[in-house]
């Protein structure tokens, strides 16, 4: 029996703990997609106990508490930060089979040294231990982005962002690079409560007015100007429930529709399919211009319990999987753009694992060479809900049934918390396991120095390439 994550942890034979051990393990991280604070790196943030750090905005592990019953005022509501943490204490060791029980464990024994299980039983133990390393000097914001080996990684933000939180961080000369990523939902989403007031905000941040397509066309290119400047290289476009896809008949119906929403009127939702795919097609042309990487994250269907979300508010773990497949869609969309603009290069993310072969197929129909050797098109790792060892694995076997794997991205946070970079071992553990165990079962030559550009590249180069960092 193997000890409870020891050395060997989620690495079953010979082959794959070579391949972790000599050439995973310690590459540096680049954390090309995260939702953590640039202006808590800016301000080189210290936190005052474990929950904070822990439990502060995770609707990952919102979710898991609320799963045994437990109050709201243990989670999101009024109870102390020791009462929080010690209601995730209570309920961690029913979590056998979910990420978070191999998450936390990690984030314990990496950051904090603890080499236990957390339960109630050792909750104090570790509260303590925890608080107390946290009070140490090398365990600010910086400090642990430092001690987890991060080469660079890229914020969520808002066109209308003033991004001086990134100046600041530039101008101190924190020594991992820290970019903005072009976050444009909110002026695609027409058909939204409050959309006129953001474009107004958007408008402000552009120092222009904004009354028809061609001023909101102009303003979202001064903006990108801007983050080119900052030194951002990626956007990454959010697409609720399906990728949008519909036809339209002139610029003017655009115009239309974007005055009407800019009025407050209330759009149909053909319309905003229209305006949206348009908008879509537009960036990524914008982004072609400027050599950036397109990231396309689909599927996820939000809010779905009303109630809690007039109480909460958003990101607070009441988003679900939405069962409307969008390869069709997706397909006319990249067609559009390749059409107009030809494609940028583009990492696609299905929330839904059914979609995960339409996506592995579609990539292969709008490859492309420049001359680089990099691959215009990629299939990302698996997301959100699916970023398990059974999801990871489900991804990373389809993708290399139809695609050519050595070319894989690899892993990211996707996270707004600060010690979670533990999740790239996670993914190099299994990925390595994977890879050991097809060698192991004769599917695979032991060819050392290919083995070693494989997991390497996955695990590292073949980011840095793709985002030129």
């Amino acid at each position: 029996m193997k000890r409870f994550m020891d050395e060997d942890f989620l690495l079953s034979g010979e082959t794959a703990k070579i391949l972790y051990n000599n050439f995973a393990k310690d590459l540096p991280i680049i954390d090309y997609h995260c939702h953590v604070s640039p202006k808590e790196i800016a301000e080189d943030k210290r936190y005052a106990n474990i929950t904070e750090l822990w439990l502060g905005g995770d609707h990952y592990k919102w979710r898991a508490i609320r799963s045994f019953g437990v109050d709201e005022k243990y989670i999101t509501g009024d109870a102390s930060d020791y009462e929080k943490f010690r209601a995730y204490a209570t309920v961690m060791p029913k979590l056998i089979g979910n990420p978070l029980y191999h998450w936390s464990h990690l984030e314990l024994k990496r950051y904090f040294g603890y080499e236990g299980a957390l339960s109630i039983n050792t909750c104090d133990e570790v509260w303590e231990l925890c608080n107390a390393k946290l009070a140490e000097p090398d365990m600010s914001v910086r400090g642990i982005i430092r001690a987890s080996g991060v080469e660079a990684l890229c914020t969520t933000d808002d066109p209308a962002d003033s991004l001086e939180w990134h100046k600041k961080i530039k101008e101190d000369g924190f020594e991992v690079k820290v970019l903005p990523a072009f976050r444009p939902d909110k002026c695609l989403n027409c058909e939204r409560l409050g959309y006129s007031d953001y474009i107004k905000t958007l408008a402000k941040a552009a120092g222009m007015q904004i009354t028809d397509l061609k001023s909101l066309l102009d303003a979202c290119i001064a903006r990108l100007d801007f983050f080119d400047e900052m030194g951002c290289c990626t956007a990454d476009h959010g697409m609720d429930t399906a990728v949008p896809y519909a036809d339209w008949t002139c610029l003017k119906q655009i115009d239309d529709i974007f005055k009407n929403a800019l009025a407050g009127k209330e759009i149909s939702a053909s319309d905003a399919e229209i305006f949206k795919t348009y908008m879509h097609a537009f960036f990524a042309g914008e982004y072609k211009k400027r050599g950036w990487v397109l990231q396309i994250h689909y599927g996820p269907l939000r809010n779905v319990n009303t109630k809690r979300y007039k109480a909460l508010g958003p990101d607070t773990g009441f988003d679900v999987i939405s069962d409307r497949s969008s390869i069709e869609s997706l397909a006319k969309l990249l067609d559009l753009i390749e059409t107009q603009s030809g494609l940028p290069r583009t990492i696609i993310y299905p929330i839904n694992p059914v979609d995960n072969a339409g996506v592995g197929v579609l990539i292969g129909a709008f490859q492309s060479s420049d001359g680089s050797g990099i691959p215009t098109i990629y299939q990302g790792s698996a997301w959100w809900f699916n970023d398990n060892i059974a999801g990871m694995r489900e991804q990373m076997i389809s993708l290399a049934n139809l695609s050519a794997f050595g070319n894989f991205p690899g892993m990211l946070t996707d996270s707004r918390s600060f010690v979670s970079y533990t999740r790239h071992e996670y993914f190099r553990r299994i990925l390595c396991d994977l890879v050991g165990g097809w060698v192991d079962d004769g599917l695979y030559p032991m060819e050392w120095e290919d083995l070693k550009e494989i997991i390497e590249g996955i695990c590292y180069y073949n980011t840095k390439a793709l985002f030129g960092f």
